[in-house]
């Protein structure tokens, strides 16, 4: 999201842009809509490793696409909320307050809501901050079964609101009759990296894009300027220049790609004076919530509608934060299939009767939650915070589910396989003895360097960063085309 968005953004400013993408465009075929093949045989999934602290191998679910993660995401595009902004004392911990201001970055996320095509509501959610605009399109409908939980939890006294989604939901089904949530887009179903971002940019001549290039280093010269980038391109090593590099790899990656490009001059890796890249990474605590009655069956194709936020702030034993409360998509049988270990009938008899949720909490910085390179190879260290936030507002949660009238509920929580959106390794702020970035994600000590992903996060917040690293995106792209490119 943070360089497809860059590069739409900066497209008409420069004389040439060109983007080095690691991997290749996702095709369609028979496996985008086969369930089977996407959650059980790990269809799209890469085969790459990182290792633990104690050497164990895991795969980080990454996705490796023109378009990056967002080719499978399930396409929420919250904002994160105005206090998000601002220093909160969780169960865990503190997490911190941005360099900035909501009404600072708001702009901005009504810049990123309009090129995303968000379609939402406001006025339904108590935590939903300033608006300065609307939404330029409906919210995706609620299918019969979500109309009822939605009734079911305002009874509760919570307060269900529309998931704010980058999808056309017509679009969508017309290429099947499935959820989106974690199901490859191919086409303009799904309001992602490439459908949007990198399809803007390329409708300029002056854009170029580079399959299959993965970026090794960055070279810089002793004054810090970043004079040249190597990647990688089949069995051959490469070089490219130009005045201005934004390194938008995700957050692991482009702090392991800054950490891999010391040198004589910068023996700890580049932008890392504060010895803060690869540190603070954080990783949403997530749990999966199933609720079911054994008489009522749930025909949804795409349940992803609905979510409330009336634990965001509060709940806690002193009132602490707790999170969000999302749908998933709908979990079908061969997706449960892959994930629990029952006979086919009885995984068939709960997924037909299933209504399926997201529930998750903010995991807090930490500078010993850290990734490092040994070897050449990524070392995660991600040492999980604010956990009993996220299992406290698993059992509220499941309280109100059986008041509310399933007698079933069952959940698990989600481990370091799933990428719940990873960010925080080269956070901006305004001390180059603490951050590697400044606040405009520029990096302090090379002047035409900016970092532009999920890296950049001070904070987790307990909601989707996607639509916050693009309006991040657009706000540099300003800032740039504003003082650097005139």
């Amino acid at each position: 999201m943070g360089g497809a968005t860059m590069a739409a953004s900066l497209a008409d400013s420069c004389r040439r842009l060109v983007i080095l993408e690691r991997g290749h465009h996702l095709v369609e075929s028979d496996l985008c809509r086969n369930a089977k093949a996407i959650f059980g045989q790990g269809a799209f999934q890469n085969d790459e490793t990182w290792d633990t602290p104690i050497g164990k191998e895991f795969n980080p679910g990454n996705y490796y696409f023109v378009g990056g993660n967002s080719k499978l995401y399930g396409a929420a595009l919250f904002r994160f909320r105005a206090e998000d902004f601002e220093e909160i004392k969780h169960i865990g911990g503190i997490s911190p307050a941005w360099p900035i201001t909501y009404q600072e970055f708001e702009p901005w996320y009504q810049m990123a809501e309009d090129m995303y095509e968000v379609c939402g509501h406001i006025g339904d959610d108590p935590t939903e901050p300033f608006h300065s605009g609307k939404y330029s399109n409906l919210p995706v409908p609620h299918e019969t079964s979500i109309l009822d939980a939605a009734s079911r939890l305002a009874k509760q006294g919570l307060s269900p609101a529309h998931l704010p989604l980058g999808v056309d939901i017509k679009a969508w089904l017309a290429g099947g009759e499935t959820g989106w949530d974690a199901y490859p887009n191919t086409g303009t179903g799904k309001k992602d990296a490439e459908s949007i971002g990198i399809a803007k940019a390329l409708g300029h001549d002056s854009v170029r894009l580079e399959i299959g290039c993965m970026v090794k280093r960055l070279i810089s010269d002793e004054s810090g300027r970043i004079t040249a980038v190597e990647y990688q391109k089949g069995n051959r090593m490469e070089r490219i220049s130009g005045k201005m590099v934004i390194l938008s790899a995700g957050a692991v990656n482009s702090a392991a790609i800054l950490l891999q490009s010391a040198s004589n001059h910068y023996p700890d890796g580049l932008a890392n004076r504060s010895d803060q890249v690869g540190r603070n990474f954080m990783n949403h605590n997530t749990h999966a919530v199933l609720s079911l009655h054994p008489f009522r069956k749930n025909p949804s194709i795409y349940q992803k509608t609905l979510y409330f936020n009336d634990y965001y702030l509060s709940g806690g034993p002193n009132n602490e934060p707790l999170g969000n409360v999302q749908l998933l998509g709908k979990i079908t049988a061969p997706i449960l299939d892959s994930q629990i270990n029952l006979p086919y009938p009885m995984i068939e008899w709960i997924a037909q009767r299933s209504i399926d949720w997201y529930v998750m909490s903010e995991d807090l910085p930490n500078p010993e939650s850290r990734m490092t390179i040994r070897n050449d190879r990524i070392i995660l260290d991600w040492q999980r915070s604010n956990w009993q936030a996220n299992s406290l507002l698993v059992s509220k949660f499941k309280n109100h589910l059986r008041k509310a009238g399933w007698p079933i509920v069952l959940s698990k929580a989600f481990d370091r396989t799933v990428p719940s959106h990873q960010c925080g390794t080269v956070r901006f702020g305004n001390s180059p003895e603490s951050c590697p970035l400044n606040i405009w994600c520029q990096a302090h000590d090379h002047s035409n360097l900016f970092v532009v992903d999920a890296s950049f996060l001070p904070n987790s917040a307990a909601v989707n960063p996607a639509l916050t690293i693009a309006a991040q995106a657009l706000r540099v792209a300003d800032h740039i085309k504003e003082k650097l490119l005139k």
